[in-house]
């Protein structure tokens, strides 16, 4: 075992990070170090770098991650699936962890938001161990995390994303109740809202409508099982309307997804939903997504609105089943389209929040 690892420590707000190296310890009662193989730069990860959303700092960001484990401590138990894991094992795992009894984990079945949850890439590297993040050459897996072994066929490009934005979106086209034959309209095109064309699809839905302004994503969601895609850079509030209404007869969609994260584009996607439909909201992830909009339009309409945020643990399993089942439908490798190593990760940043990129990987 080595001695030490790097971090590629966040500093500051919007400022190049610091590759510093901390010394590694032994894996404590319940813990598993991993070496990690792979972390891609998730969207809030790019919120927390331009201070869109509060995080620790210094602290270490990432936690898309997937690892080589290194050493397990003892009374560490199964994975998920109830498998054994041991040294060598390639593994993803929750992005949160919270141990001990928790009202909301163990009466409401909600343990994505249990008080004193705690987040991976979410801390500060002045708590015991510093690697709690996926910029770095280790990361410790403490006790209330789950753990899931990976297939030996799934590539670390398609297996990074499944512990935040694949998971997520399980939960979010679950929360959504799409059924067979429903119109569903996507709101963002980026990981979340491809994953979501591919899953409302195999959810039944007979039409998917996909709304980006950036060429690249809807020229990728066409491969992704979206139907239709709309440049809404091309249309005014009243022309999107009338253009996804003409589609989706005879009232307006019967689910809209929101994972572009502008609360703007509430009241256009509440004009969009017939009498009845339901509005899942995913994306808005950072405070001080203040929108207006008529109350009335959500009593007189009869709809639905939900918010997703985090997901519980069995959406990470069947994020992975959903890959394994479709991967040979849907090029999921493909949107981890970049690599960088952690000396590079500061250009990863730069390429991600300009979207020049669908997913970055940092490889260390």
């Amino acid at each position: 075992m080595k001695t030490e690892g790097r971090i590629a420590v966040f500093e500051a707000i919007n400022k190049p990070f610091t590759l510093r190296s901390f010394p590694l310890r032994p894996a404590k009662q319940g813990e598993v170090l991993v070496r990690i193989v792979m972390s891609t730069i998730c969207r809030s990860d790019i919120h927390s770098w331009e201070g869109n959303r509060p995080n620790p700092c210094p602290g270490v960001l990432g936690h898309e991650i997937v690892g080589i484990v290194e050493q397990i401590g003892d009374g560490v138990g199964p994975d998920l699936r109830g498998q054994t894991i041991e040294v060598g094992d390639r593994i993803t795992w929750t992005l949160f962890f919270r141990d001990g009894p928790n009202y909301y984990r163990d009466v409401l079945d909600l343990p994505q938001k249990a008080f004193g949850v705690r987040k991976y890439g979410h801390d500060s590297l002045d708590r015991d161990p510093p690697f709690l993040g996926g910029f770095a050459d280790y990361c410790y897996i403490l006790p209330g995390t789950g753990i899931l072994k990976l297939p030996d066929d799934i590539s670390d490009a398609e297996a990074a994303p499944l512990n935040c934005g694949i998971a997520t979106m399980i939960a979010v086209t679950e929360a959504a109740e799409i059924g067979m034959g429903d119109c569903v309209v996507i709101q963002g095109l980026g990981l979340l809202g491809l994953f979501g064309c591919a899953m409302a699809k195999a959810r039944g839905a007979r039409l998917v409508i996909g709304l980006d302004n950036v060429p690249g994503r809807l020229s990728a969601a066409k491969r992704f099982g979206a139907d239709k895609v709309l440049d809404v850079s091309a249309y005014d509030d009243d022309q999107l309307v009338a253009e996804i209404k003409a589609h989706c007869q005879p009232d307006g969609a019967d689910g809209i997804i929101e994972v572009c994260g502008h609360a703007s584009v509430i009241p256009v996607g509440l004009r969009c939903l017939r009498i009845g439909g339901r509005y899942t909201l995913a994306g808005l992830v950072s405070p001080n997504a203040n929108v207006t909009i008529d109350a009335n339009t959500i009593v007189n309409r009869l709809v639905t609105l939900r918010g997703v945020h985090n997901y519980h643990p069995r959406h990470l399993v069947q994020a992975l089943d959903f890959v394994m089942a479709n991967r040979e439908r849907y090029p999921f490798g493909e949107i981890v389209d970049s690599q960088f190593s952690l000396d590079d990760v500061d250009k990863a940043f730069e390429h991600a929040a300009a979207r020049a990129v669908l997913r970055a990987a940092v490889v260390p």
